[in-house]
């Protein structure tokens, strides 16, 4: 049998879930604090569900679950059988479906508008690399039943300040419209079914720049009156809301400017805001304002998330608007972990060692010693020189041998 994970999941040893707890309960909380609501949903979803949810690339992501006992039995025997007649459910590759079908479920007895909390694993068939695992935590907070930018402004606001808490600095918040992007391709005169593509290649402009991104556009074969009138608009040099009012809905710009400016003006201009008409994101169900949060030193965004009016009214039929900001968990510890992160204002950890006819002691020994440290009560081991050095190897900070006068001794 192997003792090793499987690829893309983790073992965590005692101080990294020490750690890893820790920076889970300041962002629950940072959002609590803010009357957000926790739920909790299955880790699995109907196949009909997740196939329906417009997740993007991550649909071809999905770890899906066999039928079970006749009715797989009944699938293998068809003939020219499909995966989709194999399998009835599927690990939920975000919580942002499982919140919209819980929400359709649940709406007589929730609030509304719906400030919400969701914190739990998820699951996705990648290939395992640094940064990308196929089981990880996500911290998300959502908003539903408000359609106005307050919900937008609450959202970054609060998840900027759940990221400072737990020790991110320098960052900034770039922030675009899908309806933008839609509109961009639209004058450009790029056939809206290839939208989606459209925005792929786009989203690589920081990384490739202008002239990379219109070299793409070339090798995939777009129409090149609409590359030379969709380059055109770079001409003077990056797009701003200003320019970029003159191909869209004038709502649309003026929707992210009171964002920007509300979230400048309650922070102080602490938390920076930058319109990037890059800005894509992957998941197919956003429908208006998008966000992603980058900070100095970190590969990638750190936090992301936009609005998903239409998600909900999927289950309900009707329009349900929504939005959320959700927190990139195992980005950050593991960058944490590289910086070798301490939990600040922890108490320290020590041993309190005991012999056969003193545990009962040592007990009451302990307990007084905790309302300044954490205390692991253990019997005195016979090479007591070398199991202090693994202690310490440990992470523990100390020991005390009880019926010892020396007391607490701190390596």
């Amino acid at each position: 049998m192997k003792s090793t994970p499987v690829k893309g999941t983790k073992d965590y040893l005692p101080k990294e879930v020490q750690i890893r707890d820790y920076l889970q309960n300041v962002i629950l909380e940072t959002y609590r604090s803010a009357g957000f609501e926790r739920i909790t949903t299955p880790i699995i979803e109907d196949a009909v569900n997740l196939d329906k949810s417009e997740g993007g690339e991550n649909l071809n992501l999905i770890f899906k679950i066999l039928k079970r006992g006749q009715k797989l039995t009944s699938a293998l025997n068809t003939e020219n059988v499909s995966e989709k007649e194999l399998s009835d459910m599927g690990l939920r590759y975000d919580l942002t479906l499982p919140l919209s079908r819980y929400y359709a479920n649940n709406r007589n007895e929730l609030m509304s508008p719906f400030k919400v909390i969701q914190m739990d694993r998820v699951y996705r068939a990648e290939r395992p690399q640094k940064g990308r695992l196929r089981e990880f935590m996500q911290c998300d907070i959502d908003i539903i039943g408000n359609a106005s930018r307050d919900a937008e402004v609450e959202l970054i606001l609060t998840t900027t300040k759940a990221l400072t808490r737990v020790g991110i600095e320098n960052y900034k918040v770039k922030i675009n419209d899908r309806r933008i992007l839609k509109s961009i391709f639209a004058y450009s005169g790029f056939d809206e079914a290839d939208n989606e593509k459209l925005a792929i290649i786009f989203d690589k402009l920081d990384k490739i720049g202008i002239e990379g991104v219109k070299n793409e556009l070339v090798d995939n074969d777009f129409d090149a009156a609409s590359i030379d009138k969709f380059i055109a608009l770079f001409e003077s040099g990056s797009l701003t809301l200003e320019s970029v009012a003159s191909v869209c809905d004038a709502s649309y710009v003026t929707d992210l400017k009171n964002i920007i400016d509300t979230v400048t003006a309650v922070s102080d201009g602490k938390i920076k805001v930058e319109f990037t008409p890059s800005l894509v994101r992957g998941q197919g169900y956003y429908t208006g304002t998008i966000f992603e949060v980058e900070a100095e030193g970190y590969s990638g965004a750190v936090a992301g998330g936009g609005r998903y009016d239409n998600l909900i009214g999927k289950f309900l039929n009707e329009d349900i608007p929504a939005v959320g900001f959700s927190i990139g968990f195992e980005r950050i510890f593991g960058i944490l972990m590289e910086k070798d992160y301490n939990i600040p204002d922890q108490k320290k950890l020590i041993a309190v060692f005991y012999d056969a006819d003193t545990y009962a002691e040592a007990l009451k020994y302990a307990e007084e010693l905790r309302s300044d440290y954490m205390v692991s009560v253990i019997a005195r081991p016979k090479k007591l020189g070398k199991f202090l050095n693994k202690l310490e190897q440990q992470g523990f900070a100390g020991f005390a041998v009880y019926g010892q006068e020396d007391g607490v001794k701190l390596f």
